[in-house]
């Protein structure tokens, strides 16, 4: 009885904790889509937790800067979408409504 229930709790563990895996190494994997920021200004985060939201604030991306984000394969939380600035060539979040102009550079 007590192998099964070890079994048990490492499989509920495993599977609560692949999804983030492979969600995170997919998002730096794939060459984002060509975009651009659309609002006047947006905050890009370092990271995003479910359970605080966006952390450790980068810096501010202000319109027209040439960002990246493919729809539908990189990750999107509560309206945070992971981002990669072609500025300085690093990953974050911003608002997804701020993400615009896609393959227009």
């Amino acid at each position: 009885m007590r192998r099964t229930t070890r079994l048990v709790a490492a499989t509920v563990a495993g599977a609560c904790l692949t999804p983030w895996a492979a969600t995170a190494a997919r998002a730096e994997t794939v060459v984002p889509r060509h975009a651009v920021v659309v609002c006047q200004t947006a905050s890009f985060y370092d990271n995003y937790d479910s359970a605080r939201g966006p952390y450790g604030l980068k810096r501010t991306l202000t319109y027209g800067n040439k960002i990246g984000h493919t729809p539908g394969v990189h990750p999107v939380y509560n309206g945070w979408a992971a981002s990669f600035d072609f500025g300085p060539n690093d990953w974050g979040y911003l608002r997804l409504e701020c993400i615009g102009g896609y393959d227009s550079w």
